[in-house]
């Protein structure tokens, strides 16, 4: 009777791998061990908004152009400090001056005379959520054209990672426990663990006061004449972080 003992255990085994999604389950009855890979994730709100703005002119020389982008860019950059964005806030991303050679084909002769010369520049400022609208109606307001989407993010990642591989450990011990309930063994303890992280872009801590707080105030001034538009509904977006856990437990 003993093949079709160990024939039973290896057919149920086989059998609860199949029925366990993204888990991997390894029985070693020399070892008295059973080793489960389980996958689960751990979510959050994002805290930080990295908004790429900036702006695009066009001028009918190289000089002009680079002028007025000297303007417009020194206009951004004092409206967005005095209402209270850190310079540990501000990234530059883009700065360029160079000959247009996308010409629309409705514009004429003289049009295109005025278009020959492009100047761009970009930032990307990391505020708060909840001052993500008003950090883009101040920049538009100061001269800024351009947009680029919001980039979320957390202000500490690895903690997000960390309660994932958590979760799946915890999802690991109950799948081992059903496992050995229907083997008719008693688990035992922890013995290895070890987690895989993600392949995710991490974001490092930034200082408290690189998240901007905005001068109400200030920003109300700047917008008061003519009556500023509804701001942008911008809501954080939830992060997802995704954890694989590798754990060997004793078997009794």
């Amino acid at each position: 009777m003993r093949p079709f003992r160990t024939l039973a255990i290896a057919l149920l085994a086989v059998s609860c791998t199949c029925l366990a999604a993204a888990q991997t389950i390894q029985i070693n009855r020399e070892n008295k061990t059973i080793a489960i890979s389980t996958t689960d994730e751990a979510t959050a709100i994002a805290d930080i908004a990295a908004i790429t703005i900036g702006f695009e002119i066009f001028k009918p020389d190289a000089d002009s152009a680079a002028a007025e982008a000297g303007k417009l860019s020194h206009a951004i950059m004092d409206a967005l400090h005095k209402a209270g964005v850190d310079d540990k806030s501000i990234e530059s991303k883009t700065q360029d001056v160079h000959r247009n050679t996308n010409f629309d084909d409705k514009e004429n002769a003289a049009q295109r005379a005025q278009r020959q010369y492009r100047a761009e520049q970009s930032w990307e400022f990391s505020v708060a959520p909840k001052d993500a609208s008003a950090v883009l109606q101040l920049a538009m307001a100061s001269g800024a054209n351009t947009s680029g989407a919001i980039d979320w993010r957390l202000t500490d990642r690895k903690e997000l990672q960390a309660r994932a591989a958590g979760t799946a450990l915890v999802k690991a011990r109950a799948v081992a426990a059903q496992m050995a309930e229907g083997l008719h063994v008693k688990l035992g303890a922890l013995i290895f663990a070890s987690n895989e992280l993600p392949d995710a872009k991490i974001y490092f801590k930034r200082p408290l006061g690189g998240l901007a707080e905005f001068n109400r105030i200030e920003l109300a001034a700047k917008l008061s004449t003519p009556p500023p538009p509804p701001p942008l509904e911008i809501r954080p977006q939830t992060i997802r972080e995704e954890a694989t856990v590798y754990a060997v437990f004793a078997i009794e």
